[in-house]
């Protein structure tokens, strides 16, 4: 059994700040951490703690420069949907560069680094109040053949994000070959459902899942599929002019 439950009292964040101590106060107004607990933050302000705000008029060139590949590319009548790659290998909707909740003519962009984000306040949180946990940095994504947004994991400190249940055997004793739950994934998705972004509640604890705990376990990269191992690299239309383009060279 676990529980999830949000923190308050997480003011604005601007450029520079100490997230971890900020985070720190405000779970320690709330009531002490318990060892195996997971706080869970929301990218944007771990974004903004970073300075990850840019000036852009056009976000659709925010958008460009934060892509390495296109994947797909959708016009709908309120504008054109991009499906690209971005930095940190992510593959989502506008590489995740977000205008909501930011002034006037700027947009947000991802941390940098996630994992280095989620090391620097993890080891503060230890520090500070003595118990072992884990930091899950989450953000909202889109699913394919799926309707809806969903948070899922981009970066972690200290938790075991893909549970790798291969080899293991079944309750009827049939050895499983592929089975590998996205367990950060869905410690994000819990998360979210107790964050409510309109309500600012980017911060939330999830307890009773300490036997994921890991120091050593690898960050967000883990639950990036090799584009080698991607049934899906492209989308429609993309695909189908490459394949048209590698025809007509053929002849």
């Amino acid at each position: 059994m676990f529980s999830v439950f949000a923190i308050p009292g997480i003011p604005e964040i601007v450029p520079g700040e100490d997230l971890g101590l900020i985070i720190g106060d405000a779970i320690e107004a709330h009531g002490p951490l318990h060892h195996g607990d997971i706080i869970a933050i929301s990218s944007k302000i771990v974004s903004k703690a970073e300075g990850r705000i840019v000036q852009a008029s056009d976000r659709e060139q925010a958008i460009t420069d934060e892509t390495v590949r296109v994947v797909a590319t959708r016009v709908f009548p309120r504008g054109v949907t991009r499906i690209v790659e971005n930095h940190l290998g992510i593959v989502g909707a506008a590489a995740g560069v977000d205008a909501s909740n930011t002034p006037e003519g700027t947009v947000l962009l991802l941390p940098l680094d996630p994992d280095a984000s989620a090391a620097a306040i993890r080891a503060t949180l230890v520090d500070r109040f003595e118990v072992q946990l884990g930091v899950v940095i989450t953000d909202t994504l889109g699913r394919t053949w799926r309707e809806g947004q969903t948070d899922v994991a981009i970066g972690a400190s200290g938790v075991v994000l893909l549970e790798d249940l291969r080899g293991t055997t079944d309750t009827q004793g049939r050895v499983l070959d592929v089975t590998a739950p996205a367990v950060g994934d869905e410690i994000a998705s819990a998360a979210d459902l107790v964050k409510r972004k309109s309500e600012g509640l980017p911060v939330a604890v999830v307890r009773g899942l300490g036997h994921l705990l890991d120091a050593a376990a690898p960050g967000g990269r883990v639950l990036i599929r090799p584009s080698e191992n991607d049934m899906f690299r492209l989308g429609t239309d993309e695909a189908w002019a490459e394949g048209f383009e590698a025809g007509r060279a053929s002849v």
